[in-house]
């Protein structure tokens, strides 16, 4: 596996990372029970993986808690807690005091069944969201982090609803972040410019995720998509060259499938430390990853995703 220095951090991370949330939930979302889900973690482990992400609203800390219990000392954990009150929407404004994140944060610490957590973000944020998150909560995680109990101050992005990145393009004006979460791929690669200079200059680390969702996990998926961002002019193409937009990937000289490729695009892309990557399956776990270790994609396949997608902010490709 390889490995990169994770921003300022200097954690030596898996350039592929375990997300232990999306659809899948390590398999929770389809039943597996959690020896199941455990074993997934440890294949992960056995491959080469080192930074595994979960979030107390995954429900799925308790497993890795479980998967790295004889081997946390290599193993860089990665968890979000989120800043708003159970029951509330996630875009409004009833949000944790900085004592009750705090006390999550703990629950956290019980369920991984670790004394620290490398890296603990806020999940979620939305741009109206983020002065609460800098003034109220920012402090206490600072002061988890004195206490040794938080190593890493990171902050993630909601993609679905900020495809276009407000929220980080205005968190990464501030010094405090150590590690950040941002949505990128093929079909919507706009933190290109927007956030992945940023982090780079700023040596922030970056995470990858939305590499491989829903819109590109069949072909009438990415049809769908495609046709929506046709409509909406954001890209130009016919009718007939949306139906077959992506067919070039698999390519005998390119990639065995549109999902090898979503994966070696992201992978190489300036200013990506980690891809993430979520399944309740070991056999595409193990699939993934080998596309994460190959080389990057042609140079006229990557000029012509460019020419197809470069002008598109507005869809998350969840």
């Amino acid at each position: 596996m390889q490995t990169t220095k994770l921003g300022r951090t200097e954690l030596d991370v898996s350039v592929a990372g375990l997300g232990c949330g999306g659809h899948a939930r390590l398999g929770q979302s389809y039943g597996h029970s959690t020896d199941q889900s455990v074993a997934l973690v440890r294949t992960a482990l056995d491959v080469g993986v080192n930074f595994v992400d979960t979030a107390a609203v995954y429900g799925t800390e308790n497993i890795v808690g479980q998967a790295i219990s004889t081997c946390r000392e290599w193993v860089i954990v990665s968890t979000k807690q989120g800043i708003v009150q159970p029951g509330t929407s996630a875009l409004g404004q009833a949000f944790l005091s900085a004592e009750m994140f705090t006390t999550r944060v703990e629950d956290s610490l019980r369920r991984l069944g670790t004394d620290y957590i490398d890296v603990m973000h806020l999940h979620g944020v939305m741009a109206d969201q983020y002065s609460y998150c800098l003034a109220e909560l920012v402090p206490a995680m600072v002061k988890l982090r004195d206490q040794g109990k938080i190593r890493f101050i990171g902050l993630t992005e909601r993609f679905i609803e900020d495809t276009n990145h407000t929220m980080l393009s205005r968190a990464l004006k501030d010094d405090i972040w150590d590690v950040i979460m941002t949505g990128f791929n093929m079909i919507n690669p706009s933190a290109r410019h927007s956030i992945l200079k940023k982090t780079q200059e700023n040596n922030v680390g970056t995470l990858n995720m939305f590499a491989v969702r829903r819109a590109l996990g069949s072909r009438a998926a990415t049809v769908e998509i495609i046709t929506e961002l046709q409509k909406g002019d954001q890209i130009d193409l016919s009718d007939e060259q949306a139906e077959n937009a992506l067919e070039f990937l698999t390519d005998p000289d390119v990639a065995s499938s549109v999902l090898e490729a979503a994966y070696r695009f992201c992978r190489h892309e300036p200013g990506i430390d980690i891809v993430l990557t979520g399944t309740g399956s070991a056999k595409h776990l193990t699939e993934n990853i080998a596309a994460l270790k190959m080389p990057p994609l042609p140079d006229k396949v990557q000029d012509r995703l460019r020419d197809i997608f470069g002008n598109v902010d507005s869809v998350s490709g969840n």
